[in-house]
C-alpha cells in the first residue's frame, strides 16, 4: 500500500520550488514534481500490474491541488478495476487524432466529385449534385467521418422528403450512395452502403413509385395550338419567336434557349444539338420546317460570333426558362413551355399515322428494352415529314413572322 503523506494545503503547494518530487498528501501516491527549468506537473506513483507507472495529470497551476487530488483518485479507481489509465489515455488521444483527421462526409463528396466532373453533361448536372447533397445530406452528415455514416442518418436525412418531394430524396439517396461508395473503393470507410436501396433502404422506406406523385407538365389540348399560335405570332420579341420555335422543333426550352448559330445549318434546314446539351446525352438532329426557318432569317443577331445565342436576352446572354413563361402568363394560359411537346405527341398519336417511334425520336425520348438495342438510325427523314406535318397543322399555308424590332449592333 502506497504511503499516505501529510496533506499539503494549496498555499504549501505553492510554495514549493525545489527541484525533484514533493508527495501533495491527500491520495496516496500523488507528487507534485518541479523540474530544473521551474515548470511544475502533478504526476501520481502508482503500481499497475506489477509494474511502477508513473500517471501525469496535468500541470500546475493550471490543475489545482483538489482538481489534482480529484484526478488521482480517478486513476487509482481504473487501476483498481483492471484498466490502465495511461494506455487507455493513449488510446483515447488517438482516437481523437484519427477523427480529426478522418475524411468528413463533405470532403469526400468534393473529392468525388472532382473525380467525376468529367462525366457530368454539363456544369448545371454538376451544381445540381452539388446543392443537393449541399442542402439535404451536409446538414445531418457533412461534418461526420465518412466511415461513420449509419442506416439511421441516412433516413434521418430522406424520411422528411420522401413521401413530399420524392423525386429530389430519389435523387439525394443515390448521390449519397455513390460518395460512399467511393469512400469505401478509396479505403476511407468499410461495410455496407447505408444509403443502398435493394435490401436495405426498401425494408425501411416506401416505395417510390407507390409513394411518388405523377408529374404532368400543363399542356394546352392540341386542337387549341393553331389558334394559340395565331395570337402567339402577333406579340414581338425574343421570347416569343423563341417560344414559337419551341412549340414547331417539338423541343425542349432548354435546347431552345441554348441554342448558338454554329448548330444551324440553314441550307440543310437542320439544328444538330450536341450531346452536352441533350437530356439524354446523345447528339439530337432536329429537321426544320419552312416556319421555323422563317423564325430565324428574321432574328436580329447579337454579334458576328457563331457561338452566339440565337435566341438572346436584352442585355445579351441566353434567354431565362421565366422569359418564355412570362409570354404564356401575359397571353393568359396556364401552361407550361413544355406541355407543348404533351400536345404535339398527342397530336401525332390521334391526327397522323406516322409510327410511334417516329414521335418519339422527334421528342429525343430514350427508346427502352429491345427497342433501343436494335435501333440504328434516328428515322430523320420520316421525321422531317412528321414535322412538315405538325407545321402545316399548326399553322396552315403561312410561316408569317412578326419581326423583332431591336436594333443589334
Amino acid at each position: 500500500m502506497a504511503k499516505v503523506a501529510t496533506p499539503l494545503s494549496a498555499a504549501q503547494v505553492a510554495k514549493l520550488t525545489k527541484v525533484g518530487l514533493h508527495a501533495a498528501g491527500g491520495v496516496p501516491g500523488l507528487h507534485l514534481r518541479v523540474d530544473p527549468y521551474g515548470s511544475r506537473h502533478w504526476v501520481l506513483r502508482i503500481v499497475i500490474g506489477k509494474k511502477r507507472r508513473d500517471v501525469g495529470l496535468g500541470g500546475y497551476p493550471g490543475v489545482s491541488l483538489a482538481h489534482a487530488r480529484e484526478r488521482a483518485r480517478e486513476a487509482r479507481e481504473q487501476v483498481w478495476r483492471g484498466v490502465d489509465p495511461v494506455e487507455e489515455r493513449r488510446a483515447a488521444r488517438a482516437a481523437l487524432l484519427a477523427a480529426q483527421s478522418a475524411l468528413t462526409f463533405d470532403e469526400a463528396a468534393e473529392r468525388f466529385l472532382a473525380n467525376k466532373l468529367a462525366e457530368f453533361r454539363n456544369d448545371k448536372h454538376s451544381a445540381q449534385w452539388k446543392s443537393t447533397l449541399k442542402t439535404y445530406a451536409s446538414p445531418i452528415i457533412g461534418a461526420m467521418p465518412v466511415d461513420q455514416v449509419g442506416l439511421t442518418d441516412i433516413t434521418d436525412i430522406l424520411t422528411p422528403i420522401w413521401t413530399t418531394k420524392t423525386e429530389t430524396a430519389k435523387r439525394v439517396r443515390g448521390r449519397i450512395e455513390a460518395v460512399l461508395d467511393w469512400a469505401t473503393v478509396t479505403g476511407h470507410r468499410q461495410g455496407d452502403n447505408p444509403a443502398r436501396w435493394r435490401g436495405n433502404l426498401d425494408s425501411v422506406l416506401a416505395s417510390p413509385n407507390k409513394v411518388a406523385k405523377k408529374q404532368h407538365f400543363a399542356a394546352l389540348p392540341y386542337t387549341d395550338v393553331p389558334a394559340f399560335l395565331i395570337n402567339l405570332r402577333q406579340r414581338e420579341g425574343m421570347a416569343a419567336r423563341a417560344l414559337e420555335f419551341t412549340i414547331l422543333t417539338a423541343t425542349r426550352s432548354g435546347e431552345t434557349r441554348g441554342a448558338t448559330w454554329k448548330e444551324i445549318d440553314m441550307e440543310a434546314g437542320t439544328w444538330t444539338i450536341p450531346a452536352d446539351r441533350m437530356k439524354a446525352g446523345r447528339e439530337h438532329r432536329v429537321p426544320l420546317t419552312d416556319a421555323a426557318l422563317a423564325i430565324l432569317r428574321a432574328l436580329p443577331r447579337l454579334d458576328a460570333s457563331p457561338d452566339s445565342p440565337v435566341f438572346f436576352a436584352p442585355r445579351g446572354g441566353s434567354l431565362s426558362d421565366m422569359a418564355l413563361t412570362s409570354v404564356l402568363r401575359r397571353m393568359g394560359k396556364d401552361v407550361t413551355t413544355h406541355g407543348f411537346r404533351s400536345s404535339f405527341r398527342d397530336w401525332a398519336a390521334d391526327q397522323t399515322s406516322f409510327p410511334r417511334e417516329v414521335a418519339e425520336q422527334a421528342l429525343a425520348h430514350v427508346l427502352q428494352g429491345v427497342e433501343a438495342a436494335y435501333r440504328r438510325t434516328d428515322l430523320f427523314a420520316k421525321r422531317r415529314k412528321l414535322m412538315d406535318a405538325w407545321a402545316s397543322y399548326c399553322a396552315p399555308g403561312s410561316a408569317t413572322v412578326t419581326p423583332i424590332k431591336r436594333k443589334v449592333s
